[in-house]
């Protein structure tokens, strides 16, 4: 409690960069080893050099809160919106109640004033959207998974080289995960020397507990019990993970060695898959990706997703959500390296996306999210998916 209290005194100090909270009998571990906890400090946000007028144009999942508060803090100025289900449209518009509801989709793609599109509709439906408003000469943001088959990447593969517009997707938990943000932050400044592995274990809560926007308070839609419609778990939540095992590891080419997956207990949706796992080869390092679908309600938040940095240096964990059993407190970092073992506070990071990607449709720019590492990430979970071994195990 003693090391908590002084933690929150210390973020409210503001100062510079990262506060060290190593205590006088802490400092010293077992072996000599030294052990440091740190507080971020308060970083301040960038104001937004830019503005666009953006438009929701489906809201299947409620990941789109996310995704409208990211580019809200960028700079973006939401203008209008559709929805396909009648319950979204209404939480929405109580979110919302002074943006323009549209009656078609078309009304949105067709208005000219209107720079980009934000969607998160069923999943199999995102990519066919996309490629429309791109062809409108808007750029497009997408729920994962941004698609969910091969003749979908290619299609929006071909319309992004014709029309230079923007496919994004929003791989949350990396690019709203501020401890995340920090490892690679870490990572790029050669923290842990050359990245060798990630590991990332994701599990998620079907139905969750409390509201929020991850998409399970209240139940499941029927699409999502559907892998036609939901890309089954490895393109779903495995897009997540694959992303990050790219922008960690800076391969540029990459392959999946083998998946598999597993309906273990969904009988009653004989075609769903509730755990599943991969492992990628890339030309600058390896990755290994566990997903499943059994958070028990006693964590009290919707997943503990863990992600593993391994370097030639050192190596990082990341346990975004909670820490289990010791705080209900998500992003924290830890780092070992050659001279001590650090725990981070990374609570006080500031997220750039937001920021950049509205800059980067101002100025046809790549900087929140390079188009080929995307489309790259979507390309090997949709294969992953696609040649996973369906494995059942005996009762």
């Amino acid at each position: 409690m003693f090391e908590l209290d002084r933690r929150m005194f210390l973020r409210g100090v503001g100062a510079a960069g990262l506060v060290s909270l190593a205590g006088e009998a802490g400092a010293i571990g077992p072996n000599g080893s030294h052990i440091v906890h740190e507080v971020v400090a308060a970083e301040q946000e960038e104001k937004p050099q830019y503005s666009v007028k953006f438009a929701v144009c489906g809201m299947s999942h409620d990941h789109i809160y996310g995704m409208i508060e990211a580019v809200r803090s960028g700079g973006g100025v939401l203008v209008a919106a559709w929805a396909g289900e009648p319950d979204k449209l209404a939480n929405f518009k109580k979110r919302f109640p002074d943006v323009k509801i549209a009656a078609t989709q078309d009304e949105i793609i067709n208005d000219k004033s209107i720079q980009l599109v934000l969607s998160s509709q069923i999943a199999n439906e995102r990519a066919p959207l996309g490629i429309r408003v791109m062809k409108s000469g808007k750029d497009f943001l997408s729920d994962k998974p941004g698609i969910t088959d091969l003749e979908q990447l290619a299609a929006v593969r071909k319309t992004v080289a014709e029309t230079k517009r923007i496919y994004a997707i929003m791989y949350s938990e990396l690019l709203e995960v501020k401890a995340a943000v920090k490892a690679l932050e870490l990572v790029q400044a050669g923290a842990i020397g050359r990245v060798i592995q990630t590991i990332n274990i994701a599990p998620h809560q079907i139905v969750q507990g409390g509201g929020g926007d991850a998409g399970g308070s209240g139940g499941r839609p029927a699409w999502f019990w559907n892998p036609e419609q939901a890309g089954g778990i490895l393109t779903d939540i495995g897009s997540h993970q694959v992303y990050q095992f790219l922008r960690f590891t800076g391969s540029t080419e990459a392959e999946v060695a083998e998946s598999q997956v597993s309906n273990i207990n969904h009988p009653q949706h004989p075609t769903f898959m509730d755990f599943g796992d991969m492992v990628l080869r890339g030309n600058k390092g390896f990755g290994y990706v566990r997903l499943d679908w059994f958070t028990p309600h006693g964590l009290g938040t919707w997943g503990d997703g863990r992600l593993f940095v391994l370097g030639t240096e050192g190596y990082i964990e990341v346990r975004k959500y909670t820490n289990v059993a010791v705080s209900k407190q998500g992003n924290n970092l830890f780092i070992v390296d050659q001279k001590e073992s650090r725990y981070i506070d990374c609570n006080n990071v500031a997220l750039p996306f937001g920021r950049q990607f509205v800059a980067d449709i101002v100025n046809r720019t790549h900087t929140a999210q390079d188009q080929t590492e995307c489309l790259l990430a979507a390309e090997l979970v949709v294969r992953a998916q696609k040649d996973a071994k369906r494995v059942k195990l005996s009762a």
